[in-house]
């Protein structure tokens, strides 16, 4: 079946593009965007998932302690160009280098019209592939930049300033990963394990990239560290002349907070003498873009349009839940005689014992080490 883009000679196999992969049900590709300032917070995520024929995306906000968060899910578009669904809609104006997000669910509280522009080229992280035995469980490729956004935000029918600057990052992913309501099998003989750290950081002349994905047992099984030049006039967004510096031996320091899966601050050590100091600002939970949501998880069929929306005081929100240990900290960021703003993503399923979890893992709250 051909779309607008077999036009381009941008083919990958000798099928169409609407043909993705190899037909795996968990195939997906997706934005995600977040921004923040001193005072606020917003995220948005927009995914398709070609072989289940589904499109899907969320916007939340967290301002004035409230988490107010909108959904929408349909039938995929023929065209991918179109990558909009009910009120939100993700334009790419440049590829790279501008975007633009606009919401339109006054009716939910909900109203933005924002452009993001690369503040950094875009840096490709290392292929995350993960097998459970013989199951593929996930196979994906990210593009990172870190931006700055303009524009108008509404929340709750109170407008939002914006920062000067607002930061933010632009993740771009796509390959498998586990969506949408799992294929019948043969169930795991090992509990489902996830710990994942993530932390793109704006500094006034630079930026810092830091990933990692981490076993049971605290070793790491994917992770990367760069230096982003912060882009000049006319400079690249992608290729061999971007000045992207790569770091080894980078690591990191989680300090928990006492019985939750998120931190009180953290550190990034990149050598000798040489650290990030991270104190949070506020946390963001990732269901709110449908990140482990029981209702509005990626890929899940609801018709053929369904929108839906939901607001939480964030002090009211149960924080041992499954749905609410996947969170994004706004983080102040310190480094030598820099001081910047940034996130640190953190989520951590299952056994996890380094780091000062183990009194988790067998505790009453079982239903927080797995879905």
């Amino acid at each position: 079946m051909l779309i607008p883009f077999d036009d381009y000679p941008v083919h990958q196999t000798a099928l169409p593009l609407a043909h993705a992969g190899d037909g795996h049900p968990d195939q997906y590709d997706r934005f995600w965007f977040n921004g923040y300032d001193e005072n606020m917070y917003f995220a948005v995520a927009l995914g398709l998932y070609p072989n289940r024929g589904i499109i899907d995306a969320a916007f939340s906000v967290v301002h004035d302690g409230v988490q107010r968060s909108v959904f929408a899910s349909g039938r995929i578009p023929l065209d991918r160009t179109q990558t909009r669904i009910g009120p939100i809609s993700i334009e790419i104006v440049e590829p790279m280098r501008v975007a633009r997000i606009v919401v339109t669910a006054p009716e939910h509280g909900l109203v933005a019209d924002l452009t993001a522009t690369a503040r950094t080229s875009a840096y490709e992280e290392p292929r995350q592939t993960r097998h459970a035995g013989t199951v593929m469980i996930m196979d994906v490729t990210r593009a990172t930049q870190l931006v700055t956004w303009s524009g108008t935000l509404s929340s709750g029918g109170t407008d939002i300033p914006m920062g000067a600057p607002a930061y933010g990052t632009k993740d771009r992913s796509w390959g498998i990963r586990g969506v949408g309501d799992p294929a019948p099998a043969a169930p795991r003989n090992v509990p489902p394990q996830l710990c994942f750290f993530w932390a793109p950081l704006n500094f006034p002349d630079r930026c810092l990239h830091y990933l990692r994905f981490e076993d049971a047992h605290g070793v790491p099984w994917s992770e990367t560290a760069a230096v982003l030049p912060v882009l000049g006039d006319a400079a690249p967004v992608f290729g061999a002349e971007t000045g992207i510096r790569r770091l080894d031996g980078v690591h990191h320091k989680i300090r928990w907070a006492p019985g939750l899966r998120r931190s009180e601050s953290a550190t990034i050590v990149l050598g000798p003498g040489e650290t990030v100091e991270l104190e949070p600002i506020r946390t963001f939970r990732m269901k709110g873009v449908g990140y482990l949501h029981p209702t509005w998880g990626h890929g899940k069929w609801h018709g053929e349009l369904a929108v839906g929306a939901e607001s939480h005081q964030c002090a009211d929100l149960d924080v041992l839940a499954f749905d609410t240990i996947h969170v994004q900290q706004v983080m102040r960021a310190t480094w030598g005689d820099r001081t910047g703003l940034g996130v640190l993503e953190q989520v951590v399923i299952g056994p996890y014992a380094p780091g000062g979890l183990t009194e988790l893992l067998d505790g009453a709250r079982a239903r927080t080490t797995g879905p």
